[in-house]
């Protein structure tokens, strides 16, 4: 009787902590749209997202650091990693504002910043993201002009940038890149 007892109370006290677990569910989506640094700082602004990693993603060398990345041999995409709540924020809005954040048109380029290493690109973490980036990316063409030159590939791997650069707006919201690039960029999403 006693063990029955104890399962009960058990049963009924693990409900609400099987609920919040059910509830704290995170995701993660990564995206290259230019710069990192703008990148995070417009991400990072958004209801649901929990998280926001400055990284590196789509190359082949293990590792790698800024100064490898900047010359553009080792294949990485300057990336930010975004853990979401999609009971908050759903896979599809974070794309609505990947594109609407930069401009998806320019090959290997953002404004002033260029290299392979600013690429346009969404780096899926399974089918369902691939599928809703994929339909996303033809749906979001018929708004612009130009062919746009997203690349929609898995995530492999990712490395995570070196400490100086994470949330690197919000350390630095004095910098010359911060205020002449990133602060406009924020004003136009009409993000604070």
């Amino acid at each position: 009787m006693m063990k029955q007892l104890l399962l009960i109370v058990f049963f009924l006290y693990s409900q609400p902590l099987q609920k919040e677990i059910k509830m704290s569910h995170l995701e993660k989506a990564t995206f290259g749209a230019g710069c990192f640094w703008c990148v995070e700082a417009v991400f990072e602004r958004l209801d649901g997202v929990t998280s926001v990693v400055a990284g590196y993603a789509g190359g082949t060398n293990p590792n790698p650091t800024y100064r490898e990345v900047c010359t553009g041999t080792t294949g990485h995409a300057e990336v930010a990693q975004i853990t979401y709540d999609p009971a908050k924020i759903s896979y599809e809005k974070l794309l609505d504002v990947f594109w609407e954040a930069h401009d998806p048109t320019t090959l290997n380029r953002q404004g002033a910043d260029v290299g392979t290493q600013y690429r346009s690109a969404i780096f899926y973490h399974d089918e369902q993201q691939k599928l809703a980036a994929e339909k996303s990316k033809k749906e979001v063409a018929k708004k612009f002009s130009d062919l746009i030159v997203t690349e929609i590939q898995p995530l492999t791997h990712f490395y995570e940038a070196e400490n100086y650069h994470q949330d690197y707006y919000n350390n630095n919201p004095n910098a010359p890149y911060c205020r002449l690039v990133i602060k406009p960029k924020l004003d136009k999403l009409k993000l604070k």
